[in-house]
């Protein structure tokens, strides 16, 4: 590894997220429209890199079709006004898109072949619900190759509860307060603002603009939080309260080498290490992240001691229950999700990769005792999906 391309995180940004659905703010946003404004943004908060010099764009979608699909990366690269000599592609690992798309990009830079890469994913749930237009091969039942509810997420969560007796549904409501209350504390604190970029929205009531998050619900409380339906099953543990929604938004980030980056003058937010992702499951599709991390820590040489921030999707609070249990961290340790994560803020399938890799690097500047942090989430049909990253700004005198 010692003659590696150094692959750096330059800056990142994300639209507001918004609820899917005909009452959601982006119900009359174009999925592409979406993405392209995230990627609009990221360039204009950096002027110092020339259009002509992106190496190639890699933007993911989950459902891809209609407003959603013909090649995201080349279509919104055309849109968001890069030069036509700038080529893109589409990219697919459902809610690991975005993530694949920086690995991606990451080891073209790494290998030399690429100097500066866009990649970044969008969801617009409302237009495009996962699994629509599908056709799954009926040989996934017939063989038996998964179960028949593999490709509902709620329900592959359930299962984790049960195979984990330990892991209550009191314990996923706590955790589901806990990151509420954590976003609530870093929009007052102005943390998640910053890697915002705003979106003109049009509904009924005429023009508008989004500036933030739809979904956080700072009211939330422990009992409200009991007495939800569990949708998945009769008297289950999974309900909205403790799970990420279903939401609208995109993501888009400035990948570069080391060498591009000092060349044009560009502050770098953190240095990729290593990355890695597995398959567990279809069944327990959220047991993924715990592979990935090993596999990831392993190629970087690393131990789970040596991690000192941790950005983990929380498609369900039992998901990263299951990671935190594993690891031997507490629920409530302060180095987790510091910001709070997707049961508040949203979980858009593809895009929200970029958006752990916002808050980890905007926790890097703020925790120069800190070296290494980590990015992970769990992907639909049995993976899990992790990304290490150095931090910068690490001073071993920082207490």
């Amino acid at each position: 590894m010692a003659d590696r391309t150094e692959v750096v995180f330059v800056d990142g940004v994300r639209t507001p997220f918004g609820r899917a659905g005909e009452k959601g703010m982006y119900w009359n946003t174009r999925a592409d429209d979406l993405v392209v404004k995230a990627m609009m943004g990221l360039l204009e908060r950096n002027p110092a890199v020339p259009g002509e010099r992106i190496d190639d764009v890699a933007i993911a979608a989950t459902t891809q079709s209609g407003d959603q699909g013909l090649t995201l990366g080349r279509t919104a690269a055309l849109l968001s006004g890069l030069p036509k000599s700038v080529p893109g592609f589409a990219i697919d690992r459902m809610c690991a898109g975005a993530m694949t798309a920086v690995t991606t990009m990451g080891s073209a830079i790494g290998f030399g072949a690429y100097d500066l890469a866009i990649a970044g994913g969008v969801e617009h749930m409302g237009r495009h619900p996962m699994g629509s237009g599908v056709d799954p091969n009926p040989r996934f039942l017939a063989e038996r190759l998964v179960s028949d509810d593999a490709l509902i997420m709620g329900a592959t969560a359930e299962r984790i509860h049960d195979r984990f007796p330990s892991y209550t549904k009191e314990r996923s409501d706590r955790f589901a307060l806990r990151s509420q209350q954590k976003v609530a504390a870093a929009y007052t604190a102005d943390k998640i603002q910053p890697d915002l970029i705003p979106v003109a929205i049009r509904s009924e009531a005429g023009w508008g603009l989004a500036t933030r998050d739809e979904a956080p619900r700072p009211e939330t409380t422990l009992e409200g939080l009991a007495g939800l339906k569990t949708p998945f099953r009769p008297y289950g543990r999974i309900t909205a309260g403790n799970a990420s929604g279903l939401n609208d938004g995109a993501s888009a980030c400035l990948l570069a080498s080391g060498k591009a980056a000092k060349e044009l003058g560009l502050t770098v937010k953190m240095k990729m290490v290593s990355f890695a992702f597995a398959g567990v499951e279809p069944e327990v599709m959220g047991l993924g992240p715990v592979p990935s991390t090993e596999k990831a820590l392993r190629k970087a040489g690393l131990s789970i001691t040596d991690i000192g921030l941790f950005e983990l999707n929380e498609a369900f609070a039992v998901q990263v229950i299951s990671f935190l249990d594993h690891f031997g961290i507490d629920d409530d340790d302060p180095r987790v999700n510091e910001y709070g994560g997707a049961i508040a803020i949203g979980h858009p399938l593809a895009s929200s990769g970029v958006r752990l890799m916002n808050q980890l690097a905007r926790q890097f500047s703020e925790h120069p005792e800190v070296r290494y942090g980590l990015t992970a989430m769990c992907i639909g049909l049995g993976q899990g999906g992790t990304v290490i990253w150095e931090n910068p700004h690490f001073n071993r005198k920082a207490k």
